[in-house]
């Protein structure tokens, strides 16, 4: 069954609505974007959120000791590192996000135990809301039991990528706003098409 993650969240509001929607990570970007929230801020927004629900910390070549102090006060659960990997390992799995171009390099395996394909960065690393050329990876190749999805998704394209990718979970944040914010519809719409898609795949296996 493929797991959701809604990122770039900042407010209580868009919290409580992706948790009652059926996510199962909630991503918060500590790193320069207009998303970008203080570990504190995101420690107060998912006071209430259930422990089945898992919060990612997202950052850009950060040292690891960047990492711990915000682990520690957001009460993160993983961490999604953009541009240079850490040399280290933190106290939390890493989930290591490499841009696909025309064509893709995969990493070889570090620290990291999970992998994240997302769209090269433009102003930003992440939440661009381009899709990346598909093709040019090959998803037999990837360790599709830990990988995450992002680039673009939407509640439109997202069951064409599950199908294409058979992903752990696939990655939203601004497929899911609307002029810049959050949009509480979209993300039910989201969260849906997955769940929508997931049943249908089960069904036909």
């Amino acid at each position: 069954m493929t797991k959701i993650k809604i990122c770039g969240l900042s407010t209580t509001e868009a919290v409580e609505t992706a948790v009652k929607s059926g996510a199962d990570y909630l991503g918060f970007v500590f790193a320069k974007s207009p998303r970008q929230v203080t570990a504190n801020q995101a420690r107060e927004i998912t006071k209430t959120i259930p422990e089945t629900v898992k919060k990612v910390g997202v950052f850009v070549s950060p040292t690891p000791q960047e990492v711990e102090a915000v682990i520690k006060v957001a009460g993160l659960d993983f961490v999604q590192v953009h541009g240079e990997p850490l040399t280290k390992t933190v106290s939390v799995p890493i989930i290591q996000a490499v841009s696909i171009r025309k064509t893709a390099t995969l990493p070889k395996p570090g620290i990291e135990e999970y992998l994240l394909l997302d769209a090269p960065p433009s102003k930003y690393m992440g939440g661009n809301g381009e899709v990346f050329n598909w093709q040019a990876v090959d998803p037999t190749e990837l360790p599709q039991e830990k990988l995450f999805v992002a680039g673009g998704l939407t509640s439109e394209n997202v069951r064409d990528a599950i199908r294409y990718f058979k992903p752990l979970a696939v990655d939203v944040s601004s497929g899911v706003e609307t002029d810049g914010k959050k949009d509480m519809k979209k993300i039910t719409a989201f969260c849906q098409a997955v769940k929508e898609e997931t049943h249908v795949s089960a069904t036909n296996n």
